[in-house]
């Protein structure tokens, strides 16, 4: 396995880490419980960011580069919905 296939590995786990944090804050039933939960949440999603910023710094994580036109068509159709 190579380093890029290692990081998307441990980006998904992540992602899928804040994901079931997300629900227990959602889900708590107790302040305690919400404050634990939104706080390991808020952890999750530092170390989630600094991975992804890590991947992207060596381009293994690429971004398109949408035309403002595009946005704009977009954006007016959901507007005249």
């Amino acid at each position: 396995m190579n380093d890029k296939c290692l990081m998307e590995d441990i980006l998904n786990g992540a992602k899928g880490g804040c994901d079931l944090f997300m629900h227990g804050t959602i889900e708590s039933g107790t302040a305690n419980v919400h404050s634990t939960f939104d706080n390991v949440l808020d952890n999750c999603l530092r170390m989630q960011n600094d991975i992804y910023n890590k991947m992207s710094q060596k381009g293994w994580y690429p971004q398109e580069t949408v035309e403002q036109q595009k946005i704009m068509q977009v954006k007016q159709s959901f507007s005249q919905s």
